[in-house]
């Protein structure tokens, strides 16, 4: 069964009860500015918006995919399509990572059918580190969420990791030390790490990630979280059954508007509604508590500081000049493979 099919049962479960400075980023002067492709491809930015509010409409999950996509292509290595390059039998990428199996193929799409568009429109201009970087803003502008700026001139990368992933990119099961000292060790401020956190406000997460909290928390069998609200474990427990025999079982972050790019993530955490252990981290650990409260109670403050990180975060480790290329395809480099099978 599609993954989409599995998150609406999950859902439907869920909601019917329930409804009872590291690396420094450059500096604008260094050839990224939004006004990069005014002359070489001046439609470039509606072109992409148009290709992916396309495929959002087709697939409500699209916005959540692509935002997770562009987080995972950033964290690892700077904000440079490493993690669109496809492994092949000579030489294996991003994708091999386990931490990158869940990256759902509709996000990876969206951006394939982007690039096609303007490679009829300007070959070879537009990099897929500037699309990805466009089409997460369009998605998040399109479900209700903020504009915010995106400076562009990103070249795409030159090699992509399979083991970088699952040491730079912070795992569901991680404590609050961890994450912030993740985001820390990549120039993120506490502030910046809740913020960013808020995009859970879109998608889902497979079972499998949060399931220790519903059957066997800290390892005693049958015990279900205690933080997490007992409505929303009964749906969770009752969807998520099967999640040893068929992975692909979801169930949206947030329960009460899994589409819509607003707080409720943080509303959701006051009421023990968050899926991910790190999600109850955020709201119990003193450090993180305060900004959950904030965004909770001034949307607006989020919008904005989220906005903020989002251009931040977009302009981490970015490759340009001769440290990158524009690929004709996102998938594979200009060059083709770079070495035979060891």
């Amino acid at each position: 069964m599609h993954t989409s099919s599995l998150l609406l049962i999950a859902a439907a479960a869920v909601v019917a009860l329930f409804s009872g400075a590291a690396r420094a980023a450059p500096l604008l002067g260094e050839k990224l500015t939004p006004e990069y492709y005014k002359q070489t491809c001046p439609r470039a930015e509606r072109i992409i918006a148009e290709v992916v509010q396309s495929k959002q409409m087709a697939n409500p999950t699209t916005a959540a995919g692509v935002l997770r996509v562009f987080f995972h292509d950033c964290f690892v290595s700077g904000c440079d399509a490493s993690v669109l390059v496809a492994s092949t039998s000579f030489e294996k990428s991003e994708h091999d990572a386990e931490i990158n199996h869940s990256l759902p193929g509709d996000a990876f799409d969206a951006v394939v059918r982007a690039k096609l568009a303007l490679e009829l429109e300007c070959p070879g201009v537009v990099s897929c580190a500037d699309i990805l970087a466009l089409a997460s803003r369009a998605l998040v502008t399109m479900t209700g969420g903020p504009n915010y700026p995106v400076p562009l001139g990103r070249k795409d990368s030159l090699s992509s990791s399979p083991t970088a992933p699952d040491a730079e990119l912070p795992h569901s099961n991680f404590t609050v030390n961890q994450l912030i000292k993740m985001f820390g060790d990549k120039g993120f401020t506490v502030q910046e790490l809740v913020a960013l956190s808020g995009a859970h406000t879109l998608g889902f997460s497979h079972c499998k990630e949060f399931a220790d909290r519903l059957y066997d928390f800290r390892g005693k069998v049958g015990q279900t979280d205690p933080t997490m609200n007992p409505v929303l474990a009964k749906g969770l427990q009752a969807a998520c059954k099967n999640y040893h025999t068929d992975p692909n079982i979801a169930a949206f972050n947030d329960v009460m508007t899994p589409g819509k790019f607003d707080n409720m993530y943080f509303i959701n955490l006051q009421r023990g509604l968050g899926l991910l252990g790190t999600d109850e981290e955020l709201w119990t650990d003193a450090r993180t508590k305060p900004f959950v409260q904030k965004y909770a109670a001034d949307s607006a403050a989020f919008f904005a500081d989220f906005s903020r990180a989002m251009e931040k975060l977009s302009l981490f480790g970015v490759k340009t000049g001769a440290d990158g290329e524009v690929r004709h395809r996102c998938d594979a480099y200009n060059h083709g493979p770079i070495s035979a099978p060891k």
